[in-house]
């Protein structure tokens, strides 16, 4: 999986594409990290537009996202795209626990 990371204000957008799934966490995890810790970025959105595979491990990094932003003051949305990857955003709820866009 590749992440790219655009600022714009005082919000972010996390661009991931390809599979995510466990081989991912570490390059997901530096790449929102990095948000986290930057006082400027107050909100953060993950687009999945260009993903073609997740898996319920990727459900788990979202959760430590969202933890984690909700530890520093900061909201997480998703753009959850289209086909499969949307299918298994909404059966999984995360449509209620952060917000579409």
């Amino acid at each position: 999986m590749n992440v790219s990371t655009t600022l714009a204000g005082n919000g972010a957008i996390l661009v991931l594409s390809g599979r995510f799934d466990f081989s991912a966490h570490r390059d997901f995890r530096g790449a929102y990290k990095a948000l986290l810790d930057n006082p400027e970025v107050k909100e953060m959105l993950v687009d999945f537009s260009k993903v073609d595979y997740m898996d319920s491990s990727a459900l788990g990094m979202l959760l430590l996202l969202r933890q984690g932003a909700e530890d520093a003051g900061k909201t997480v949305r998703l753009r959850p795209g289209e086909g499969a990857v949307r299918k298994v955003l909404e059966i999984a709820n995360f449509a209620k626990i952060f917000g579409f866009a």
